[in-house]
C-alpha cells in the first residue's frame, strides 16, 4: 500500500535502518479516545506473557539488548537478527516498561493481554459444506472442460480466470504462501501444486518444518487456510474445483494458535521471514494480527506490534515478495476520521474505543507496500461487509455476498466455493476470500511477466466500475457506505477489480 497517502509511502530499504516513525511515516499522536483498553499489566492475570523487542540489527546492540532481556526477567524464544526483532517470554509484570528504557531498544511490548497457555481470523459466517448429493459430483466428468464443481464458481467467470487458464494457468516457478490456519496438503485438489519445502508451522514464533507441521490443528475448525489455498491454486485435474492460478505452487505457513485460533504477532513475524528466506514470490494474508483489530501508535504494546510485523513484511518485500491482505469485514471506512472498535482485545474482555484509522492500524493490511483487497459480489459491487477507504484499498476481487448479490448458479448462495480439509469442499464469504483471488491474479502476472512488478501490473489490469450512484443495499433509504474517489481510483475498489484474463495476455 505504498501508493497514495504519504503515511504509507516508503522506499524498500532494509526496514530496521529507519526508526519506527520514519519507516512507517507515522507521527506520534493521541490516537485513541476514552474509554481506553487497560494496559497489558492490568489486563493480564499473573502468568507469562509473550513480547516483541525491536532493536537495531548491528551485532553489538543486539547482544547488549539480549543481555538486558535476561537481566529483566525475560527468556529469549528466538532472535530475528536480520530485522532486529527478539521474541521473549516473561512473567515479570513490569518487563515491558523496564525493557523499553534500555539503550538500543526502539520499541517493545506484549503481543497479547492474556497469559500464555500450554500447548482469528475475520468472521466469514458459518461455513456451508456440500451435501452428500453435491459432493457426489466431485469426481464426475464435467462438461465443456470444466472441473466437476466449477459451475458453482461464479467468481472464476467474474474475473475471466476460466478463460485465462486456457492461455496460461501459471508457472511452477511461482509460489504463493498462504499465511493462515494451516493447509491440508493431502487434499486431491491441492496435493499436485503443494510446495512442502516452502511450508512451515510458525506458531510460537519459531518455524517448524517437520513434515505435515503446516496442516490444520483441528480440520473441523481450522479450515480457513485450506479454503484460501484452493481459491489460489486448486489444480485443474478433473476433481472438484479450480483455482485462479491452477498451475502455480502454493505453500502453507500456519500461524493460528491452537488454544484460541488467534494470529499473534510473533507467529506472523516468523511467517514473513520464513517466506522471504524460502523463495516465495507472493504471500496471502487473510487475517488481522490479534489481539487488536487496530493497533494504536500511542500505546507502547501496540506500537511494538506494528513495528515488529512491519519489519518482517518489509524484509519480505526486500526479497521481492508481494504481500496481499484482506481489507476486513467490518464495513469500516479505513480513511474516515474515526472508527468505533468494539472487538479489541479479542484474547480477553473487549472494550469499546474510538480510534483514528490514520494513527491506529489494521495489521498487516495497512502496512506500507501491502496490497489491500476489498470484496465484491457477483454484480461487481462492493460486498455489504467489506471494509473500504479511499487511498487505503488498492484493488478489489470476488469475496462473495450472500445477502444482496446472488448468482444464477446451482449453489444460489452468493459465496465462494473452495477446498476444505478432509477432501471436502465448502462455501465461505469475506475479504478473506477476495485477497486470494487477487493473489492468484498476481501469480498469473508474475508467471506471464516474471521481470515486471506485479503490484503495478495488478493496478494496470484492473477493471474499475467506479463509485455506484447509490449504495443502499438493504433498501431502507440510507446509504450503507460512502464511496469517495473517481472512476479510476476510489475507496470501494481502489484501482479496480482484478482481471485474470487480462493478466495472461
Amino acid at each position: 500500500m505504498a501508493h497514495l497517502p504519504s503515511r504509507r509511502r516508503l522506499a524498500l530499504a532494509v526496514p530496521v535502518a529507519l526508526s519506527l516513525t520514519a519507516s512507517l511515516g507515522f507521527l506520534p499522536a493521541a490516537a485513541s479516545a476514552a474509554p481506553r483498553a487497560a494496559s497489558t499489566a492490568e489486563a493480564a492475570e499473573v502468568g507469562t506473557l509473550a513480547y516483541v523487542v525491536n532493536t537495531s540489527v548491528d551485532h553489538r546492540t543486539l547482544e547488549s539488548v539480549k543481555r538486558a532481556v535476561v537481566a529483566h526477567g525475560g527468556t529469549i524464544v528466538t532472535t530475528y537478527e536480520k530485522i532486529g526483532v527478539i521474541v521473549v517470554h516473561s512473567a515479570n509484570p513490569d518487563f515491558g516498561k523496564e525493557i523499553r528504557a534500555v539503550r538500543g531498544v526502539h520499541s517493545a511490548g506484549a503481543t497479547r493481554t492474556a497469559p500464555l497457555k500450554a500447548a482469528g481470523t475475520t468472521d466469514e459466517g458459518a461455513v456451508q459444506l456440500l451435501t452428500k448429493e453435491e459432493a457426489a459430483k466431485v469426481t464426475r466428468e464435467a462438461a465443456d472442460g470444466q472441473e466437476p464443481l466449477e459451475a458453482d464458481q461464479w467468481d472464476l467467470r467474474a474475473i475471466g480466470a476460466d478463460k485465462a487458464a486456457k492461455i496460461n494457468p501459471g508457472s511452477r516457478n511461482v509460489t504463493v504462501a498462504v499465511i493462515d490456519t494451516g493447509v491440508d496438503d493431502t487434499h486431491p485438489d491441492l496435493a499436485p501444486n503443494f510446495s512442502a519445502a516452502q511450508s512451515a508451522n510458525c506458531v510460537g514464533g519459531v518455524a517448524d518444518t517437520t513434515p505435515g507441521a503446516w496442516r490444520p490443528y483441528n480440520p473441523d475448525e481450522d479450515y480457513h487456510g485450506t479454503h484460501v489455498a484452493g481459491e489460489i491454486a486448486a489444480a485443474r485435474n478433473g476433481v472438484g474445483v479450480a483455482g485462479v492460478a491452477p498451475g502455480v505452487k502454493v505453500a502453507g505457513i500456519k500461524v493460528s494458535d491452537p488454544n484460541d485460533g488467534l494470529f499473534y504477532p510473533e507467529n506472523v513475524v516468523c511467517a514473513f521471514v520464513f517466506a522471504a528466506d524460502h523463495g516465495v514470490e507472493i504471500t496471502n494474508n487473510s487475517y488481522y494480527v490479534d489481539p487488536w483489530l487496530y493497533n494504536c501508535m500511542d500505546d507502547p504494546d501496540q506500537r511494538a506490534i506494528v513495528d515488529a510485523v512491519n519489519r518482517a513484511q518489509l524484509y519480505a518485500q526486500g526479497k521481492g515478495i508481494l504481500n496481499l491482505a484482506s481489507a476486513g469485514n467490518s464495513n469500516h471506512d479505513l480513511d474516515a476520521d474515526a472508527i468505533v472498535d468494539e472487538t479489541s482485545p479479542d484474547d480477553a474482555t473487549p472494550v469499546t474505543r474510538t480510534i483514528d484509522p490514520h494513527e491506529c492500524f489494521d495489521v498487516p493490511t495497512q502496512l506500507p507496500g501491502v496490497v489491500t483487497v476489498s470484496a465484491t459480489g457477483v454484480n461487481n459491487v462492493k460486498s455489504y461487509y467489506s471494509s473500504y477507504g479511499n487511498g487505503v484499498v488498492d484493488i478489489a476481487a470476488p469475496g462473495g455476498d450472500r445477502k444482496y448479490q446472488i448468482p444464477d448458479t446451482p449453489s444460489q448462495n452468493g459465496r465462494i466455493l473452495s477446498t476444505m480439509p478432509n477432501n471436502s469442499y465448502g462455501f465461505l464469504q469475506g475479504t478473506s476470500m477476495a485477497s486470494p483471488h487477487a493473489a492468484g491474479v498476481a501469480a498469473l502476472l508474475k508467471s506471464t511477466h516474471p521481470w515486471a512488478g506485479p503490484q503495478a501490473l495488478l493496478k494496470a489490469q484492473a477493471d474499475n466500475p467506479g463509485c455506484p450512484a447509490s449504495y443502499d443495499q438493504d433498501g431502507d433509504g440510507t446509504q450503507d457506505a460512502t464511496c469517495e474517489g473517481g472512476p479510476r481510483v476510489n475507496g470501494f475498489y481502489g484501482f479496480g477489480i482484478v482481471n485474470a484474463l487480462r493478466a495472461v495476455k
